[in-house]
């Protein structure tokens, strides 16, 4: 395998990813957080995954999952939620899902970057 495969298979996957999610329709998840989080670069090389109509993030591309990027949810009456589910952080209250899409990427870890094709004891 070249060194381009190697790159472009996590990225292949993660593409994929985000695929599925635009086609499962505003009842599973608020299709403006999926929009707004994919307009962002850096979320977009992050795999994606839906749960109970909160929009995570993964560095990588199997289970177990990373925990440590911010997760978006929309707040009952209005706005969004940003937390991180690996320490448990509130990182705001946004009233905006720009502005929520922001807060994630200024809490990305350090040397966050494309997501691996492995799992989170792999990086």
């Amino acid at each position: 395998m070249t060194e381009k495969e190697d790159h472009t298979q996590p990225a292949e996957i993660v593409a994929a990813a985000w695929m599925s999610l635009f086609n499962l329709g505003d009842d599973l998840i608020d299709s403006a957080m999926l929009h707004a989080a994919y307009a962002e670069p850096r979320l977009r090389e992050l795999f994606p995954k839906v749960s109970h109509g909160a929009l995570r993030f993964s560095r990588c591309t199997r289970y177990p999952w990373t925990k440590d990027v911010g997760t978006l949810l929309r707040r009952a009456g209005g706005g969004f939620v940003v937390h991180r589910q690996s320490d448990g952080a509130l990182l705001g209250e946004p009233e905006s899902v720009e502005e929520a899409v922001a807060l994630i990427v200024s809490n990305l870890p350090d040397g966050c970057g494309p997501a691996i094709d492995g799992t989170a004891d792999d990086l």
